[in-house]
């Protein structure tokens, strides 16, 4: 049963500027891996399709699919987990989330649906707004 997993996006102003950062790393010939300290316990779950469902402001709005859990090392020698990820970004309905630290697990029937291929080229609203909207109905 596929799990995933759940990310503050750091330093992301937006969507595009995740977008953005990531394909500059393709372009300099560097892989998409993000590395954590703890390696998921339930990595068969989460390679079972799992993707990275970005929270960027608060809001869950992009997932990216999992392709690794790779063993690493940290520079201090501690070990860490790289979560290699697919070079695709997929747009999510946006939801909003509470602020946390690290990851955290996201079962697939609380994971929001992809925005189908075209429709989020003419974001006229900010996801934040789309995002409370929802929560108060009105979308």
């Amino acid at each position: 049963m596929t799990v995933h997993l759940k990310k503050l996006s750091v330093g992301s102003e937006s969507l595009a500027s995740l977008r953005h950062w990531q394909a500059e790393r393709v372009r300099n010939g560097m892989e998409l891996m993000h590395v954590t300290r703890n390696t998921p316990r339930r990595a068969d779950e989460v390679l079972d399709g799992g993707s990275i469902f970005w929270v960027i402001k608060g809001v869950m709005c992009a997932r990216q699919p999992i392709t690794e859990l790779r063993s690493m090392q940290r520079a201090d020698g501690k070990p860490a987990c790289g979560i290699v990820l697919a070079p695709e970004i997929i747009a999510v309905e946006p939801l909003r989330v509470r602020i946390f630290q690290g990851w955290r697990y996201l079962e697939a029937k609380d994971a929001p649906v992809d925005i189908p291929v075209g429709e989020e080229a003419g974001e006229a609203m900010p996801p934040e707004l789309v995002a409370e909207l929802r929560e108060l109905g009105l979308l």
